[in-house]
């Protein structure tokens, strides 16, 4: 994504994945400890792939989503310019995982990141890396 000067990046509360006003969204609350952002999600069926198994494209945009809630969080809005996604092991419908991400590397355009999505017995299901582009010349509303 280009940086455009009129382009205004507002929250208005409909983020799929962490918007309280989007009906079908997954309502995900984030936490931040001054370097990891962290978030637990349990799938529901509307969100399966195969019978009783989660869809990737969900798993990829909470990992998605926890790269660029961590770099807002970190005083650096960025968008997700490239993304490398590992599903390693299938979640199943119910089933809860820890998602989280920290910072890899940080030069003055680019923010690197690594998140993982994480199951109670530690095993990683899906991990990625992502390369963000700063936001410049714009308004973040939160």
């Amino acid at each position: 994504m280009a940086d455009n000067p009129m382009t205004e990046f507002t929250d208005d509360g409909h983020c799929f994945v962490c918007g309280p006003k989007n009906p079908a969204g997954l309502k995900l609350d984030f936490a931040f400890d001054g370097e990891t952002m962290t978030t637990k999600y349990i799938p529901r069926k509307e969100h399966q792939g195969y019978k009783n198994i989660v869809h990737g494209g969900i798993l990829s945009t909470l990992l998605d989503e926890i790269m660029v809630k961590l770099a807002i969080e970190l005083g650096m809005p960025a968008v997700t310019a490239q993304m490398d996604i590992r599903l390693k092991k299938a979640v199943t419908i119910g089933e809860e995982i820890t998602v989280e991400a920290i910072v890899t590397r940080n030069t003055k355009k680019i923010i690197e990141a690594y998140a993982k999505a994480v199951r109670g017995d530690g095993i990683i299901v899906a991990d990625a890396r992502g390369k963000l582009v700063k936001i410049r010349n714009h308004t973040l509303n939160k």
